[in-house]
């Protein structure tokens, strides 16, 4: 009896912390992204004000690209905000891939508040000229 009290809470536990994931996605911000393509791959700049690399997760698994991010912005403890259009400061943003990216050679760089990342296309993917013998 004890073993299956202890796989409820873990259960429990499980679904409360799939929950919360839940609740924080549903009420992050979503950063505006511009994405570039040429042939060699895309370049994705995601506009991400105030956030730190170590507030930064970025995940591909499968054909899904995630951004997660926090702003490390706050008030000042001596200053009082009398208004706050956006005091949420986390972002979210989910990207299905497609499978011409070779999503094993992402490069990201974070300058001044805005995440860039490069894909390149898998080498199947990348336009190839083809010689021609004259025989």
């Amino acid at each position: 009896m004890s073993n299956n009290i202890q796989k409820s809470a873990a259960a429990a536990s499980a679904a409360s912390a799939y929950e919360e994931r839940s609740r924080l996605s549903e009420t992050a911000l979503t950063p505006a992204v511009d994405v570039i393509e040429d042939a060699e791959g895309i370049t994705l700049y995601a506009d991400l004000p105030g956030v730190s690399r170590d507030k930064l997760n970025l995940h591909v698994e499968a054909a899904t690209l995630t951004i997660e991010a926090e702003s490390d912005l706050a008030v000042p403890g001596e200053l009082k905000s009398s208004h706050t259009e956006v005091g949420l400061g986390r972002f979210r943003r989910v990207f299905t891939l497609s499978k011409e990216l070779d999503t094993q050679n992402v490069a990201a760089e974070l300058k001044q508040g805005v995440l860039k990342l490069r894909i390149p296309k898998a080498a199947h993917a990348q336009p190839r000229r083809i010689d021609v013998r004259v025989t």
